[in-house]
């Protein structure tokens, strides 16, 4: 399995199963596009790039992702209690299968407020090093 398939799998895995942000989202509020059919609040992984970061005793690969925690509402209170929860269960641990994460950050959260829905969005910026 392509490294980028793998780490976004047990992603997606951990933040289905996270309580605490179904309680937030809702059950099933994880996508790789925005959903056409369901309205906010809901996470969508806008973006994931990856880059070979080889060490001397093993390929390793240097992950970014990019996703939006959409809010319901125009307040980037609520938007950015959805990114909190995403990120503690995204540096939590996660295991992908035939990867070994042997990092994982935050390193950035923007918010808006979309002018056409009127909705907050918090994006957040994760970095991960797999071997």
């Amino acid at each position: 399995m392509h490294p980028i398939a793998s780490l976004q799998a047990a992603l997606v895995t951990a933040l289905e199963a996270d309580t605490a942000l179904a309680a937030i989202i809702g059950a099933g509020g994880v996508f790789d596009a925005p959903p056409r059919d369901r309205p906010a609040p809901y996470v969508v992984i806008d973006r994931h790039d990856m880059r070979q970061h080889d060490g001397d005793a093993a390929p390793g690969q240097e992950h970014r992702v990019l996703l939006h925690c959409w809010s319901d509402q125009p307040s980037r209170k609520a938007a950015l209690e959805i990114a909190e929860r995403v990120v503690a269960v995204a540096l939590a641990g996660l295991v992908p299968a035939g990867l070994v994460v042997t990092h994982g950050e935050h390193m950035r959260t923007e918010t808006s407020i979309d002018t056409a829905t009127g909705q907050a969005r918090a994006a957040v910026t994760l970095r991960f090093f797999s071997e």
